[in-house]
């Protein structure tokens, strides 16, 4: 048997391959050819086959496999002055008709004022509506989509809701289900996974920079950015398993080790690029689940004044006795669009002394407050001027600022300021910055007054509004990205797949650099890359990964 010597290349034009990124790559593998090696001789075998697609493009989405025309509530329920009612399938138009029998349908995308009639009593007027009509595929599920813009009392509501299920049609009709509408959109194409979580992220959103979060990950962007890297990865494995199936009767241009180096240099790459992502992702959910901050430091230094000043209430109660807080009052409150987490906890004593013993519930109480600090993303430790004999001290617990000083952002906060003369405060100060040097070095406190910030004047805050100027900049240090604020959408489900992903690709790569005997082991390699694509897969809900469909059940139920 003659045997043929031609490039890589050559070889994938002649079998009906195409190229990519400049390079030869596989597009359509069939597992059997391993096996059964006689078939590759088959003249009809490359052309006749059409039952694996392992190393083709992505296939268009599906289209619902559902037939129902699903229709619901869009609006918030209760009185209001307009309630939107989405119908989407492909009953839109018999549902119309059944509701405005003698009105011709309104143009695609204008609003039409129409008179709604029910079905079962053709003279019986529903109500006066706007109608809006949108025609396949170019909606917002992809289907064609009626909406009906309705006055917004309960009774109304209501009865045009029934009269749309009494609709005549020859497909089904009924209520959708939660995300139902969301879902069609993805099969249709119209949504990317992550579009889908950026869109819950949105509907949950209660601050400004949630908000800005949410339209970032509903960009598009990251969706297209995982499935370019699912693709690659897939391109890449097709020119590996082209080396396992082809390489011992052809010979190619570039040998595996070549090959391997060439592989391993794109995989590195996006290793880059997905430690971005998973960097971006902490910053992420930091703006969606708000930023911890504990007030920690000893007995009766402020830290519930400072926290009912903050929110604007009495949320933790206020004494001259020491140790009123035993366990943790937690506050959630908007912060020029930052959501934070106070927690205000039970005052530190690392030394009683002969002031008081400490009891098992405020032993508790400390316990909790030092563990509450050490899981929160800022510190704020606090200490106060206080009066002691002739002269003036500055009261502080060293473990709480030792806990500040190990956690990722911390500030010390001085209060009762207002006491002592700006001298006499300056040289207590001084002697602070020395005795606590070697628990938080080059520590610069912020003086606050909580007596005076509750003062009639309203532009006395006490020096608070600066602790609060200080937070806002550790926030924005914490969650900004200047490179590219759009990954700011990744989530933490998908963050924990790109960890994963990347741990396959720290495989191959370890595969290639660390060959047995000389050589790399290709089929291994190989594995590794689809393991690491099908990751990818599961982040945009597209591919061939065995559990998408679980995927898409955890976010819609959403």
């Amino acid at each position: 048997m003659l045997r043929h010597v031609f490039s890589k290349a050559g070889f994938y034009q002649r079998n009906g391959f195409r190229r990519l990124f400049h390079r030869p790559i596989i597009t359509r593998q069939i597992p059997a050819v391993r096996k059964n090696a006689h078939l590759r001789s088959r003249p009809d075998f490359w052309l006749s086959s059409q039952s694996c697609h392992y190393h083709s493009a992505p296939e268009a989405s599906p289209v619902c496999v559902d037939d129902a025309t699903i229709y619901a509530l869009s609006t918030a329920p209760g009185r209001a002055g307009i309630a939107v009612i989405r119908i989407s399938g492909a009953s839109c138009l018999n549902i119309y008709k059944s509701l405005c029998p003698s009105l011709p349908v309104p143009a695609p995308r204008r609003a039409s004022l129409r008179t709604l009639y029910s079905p079962r009593a053709p003279s019986d007027i529903l109500d006066s509506a706007l109608v809006l009509y949108f025609p396949a595929p170019r909606t917002v599920t992809g289907e064609e989509v009626l909406e009906l813009h309705i006055h917004g009392g309960p009774a109304t509501v209501k009865a045009v809701l029934a009269a749309i299920a009494d609709a005549r049609s020859q497909h089904p009709i009924r209520y959708a289900e939660p995300g139902e509408f969301t879902r069609r959109a993805f099969q249709n194409g119209r949504l990317d996974l992550a579009q889908v979580e950026a869109l819950s992220d949105g509907l949950a959103a209660e601050t400004e920079q949630q908000r800005r979060a949410a339209v970032r990950g509903n960009s598009g962007r990251l969706g297209r950015t995982y499935e370019e890297w699912r693709e690659a990865l897939l391109h890449a494995r097709g020119e590996l398993e082209a080396l396992i199936d082809f390489s011992e009767d052809q010979h190619f241009d570039e040998s595996p080790s070549e090959l391997m180096g060439s592989v391993t240099a794109q995989v590195k790459v996006m290793r880059d690029e997905i430690a971005k992502h998973e960097e971006a992702s902490v910053r992420g959910e930091l703006v969606r689940r708000g930023v911890r901050i504990s007030l920690l430091g000893p007995p009766n230094v402020g830290k519930s004044s400072l926290l009912n000043y903050i929110v604007g209430r009495e949320a933790s109660i206020v004494s001259q006795e020491a140790g009123t807080t035993r366990d943790i009052v937690e506050v959630a409150l908007d912060i020029r669009g930052f959501l934070c987490l106070f927690a205000d906890t039970a005052g530190l004593r690392t030394d009683a002394g002969e002031e008081k013993m400490i009891g098992k519930v405020e032993e508790e109480g400390m316990r909790r407050a030092k563990a509450k600090a050490l899981e929160s993303d800022v510190v704020i430790a606090l200490g106060s001027v206080e009066k002691v004999g002739n002269g003036w001290t500055i009261r502080y617990d060293s473990e709480a600022l030792a806990i500040a000083a190990s956690t990722q952002e911390s500030l010390v906060v001085i209060n009762k300021c207002d006491d002592i003369s700006s001298n006499d405060l300056h040289a207590l100060v001084t002697d602070f910055k020395a005795s606590t040097y070697s628990i938080l070095p080059n520590v610069d406190p912020i003086l606050i007054s909580c007596k005076a910030a509750q003062s009639p004047n309203p532009s006395n805050t006490g020096g608070i509004h600066n602790l609060l100027n200080s937070l806002i900049s550790i926030f924005q240090t914490m969650t900004s990205l200047p490179e590219n604020e759009d990954l700011l959408g990744v989530t933490e489900r998908q963050r924990q797949l790109l960890t994963s992903c990347s741990q396959h690709l720290h495989l191959f790569v370890s595969e290639a650099l660390s060959p047995v005997h000389g050589e790399s082991d290709i089929v291994l390699a190989a594995e590794h890359l689809r393991s690491a694509a099908n990751c990818l897969s599961r982040i945009t809900g597209r591919g061939e990964a065995g559990d998408v469909e679980e995927v898409l059940g955890v976010v819609f139920e959403k």
